[in-house]
């Protein structure tokens, strides 16, 4: 495929991406953990396409390119076990206990901007570099633009999203699993993770190791991030 038509190809699929979110919130149940993740992540999503037809974005190819492979990869994971595959690990603690009645919604929804921050965003932006022909710098940018978009919603998530006040009390289970995780330094270390796999791309032995035991890093994590907790 030529490189223009790669990059058609990537905007004409952003609808379809958007389409497959909202159909994702119709079909599962309110509680479900991907539910939780994927009302979310329908929520960025359709801001930054907002922000792409607003022309914020000096690079809207790019851009678009970054969102939609970015996507890509969640839908990824949700389609796996229909289509008898197990999912990257670091998506599988989300799916194994996205019914369980002690994990608390603002959990299920940070166990998965946990997977796909810390995992997926790395390689999407080395399928972006690779459907554009371009270098990680040059999708630095829009990298950052998103990345400061996720941080802003992350507060509002979690207003939303707590049970309630007696949450601000510091001897709570819930206090103590926020306060080991953040997004921005998930985000800045994706960034590296970037660059690095990046640069070993000549190199598929390395990197497919690198990315395996990355994919096993995030996914223990995500699996603390959904510890049950007492009521």
């Amino acid at each position: 495929m030529a490189h223009s038509e790669q990059v058609t190809a990537a905007v004409q699929t952003v609808d379809t991406v958007l389409s497959r979110m909202r159909a994702l919130d119709t079909m599962l149940p309110a509680r479900d953990g991907v539910a939780v993740f994927n009302r979310v992540y329908l929520t960025v999503t359709e801001t930054v396409d907002r922000h792409i037809d607003s022309g914020r974005f000096t690079d809207s190819r790019a851009a678009i390119a970054l969102d939609v492979r970015f996507a890509e990869r969640y839908l990824a994971a949700v389609d796996a076990p229909g289509d008898e595959h197990r999912p990257p690990a670091c998506w599988r603690p989300l799916f194994q206990f996205r019914r369980h009645p002690g994990v608390r919604p603002l959990q299920f929804a940070l166990a998965g901007i946990n997977a796909h921050i810390g995992h997926d965003l790395a390689l999407a932006v080395v399928d972006t570099c690779r459907t554009l022909g371009c270098e990680p710098v040059d999708l630095e940018d829009e990298f950052d633009w998103v990345g400061d978009l996720l941080v802003s919603l992350e507060e509002r998530i979690r207003d939303e999203l707590m049970p309630g006040p007696d949450l601000l009390r510091i001897t709570d289970p819930l206090t103590h699993l926020l306060g080991s995780w953040s997004l921005e330094r998930a985000r800045d270390a994706a960034w590296a993770t970037a660059r690095a796999l990046w640069a070993l791309r000549r190199l598929p032995d390395v990197a497919g190791e690198f990315t395996e035991r990355l994919d096993a890093a995030v996914g223990f994590s995500g699996r603390m991030l959904l510890t049950p907790l007492p009521d």
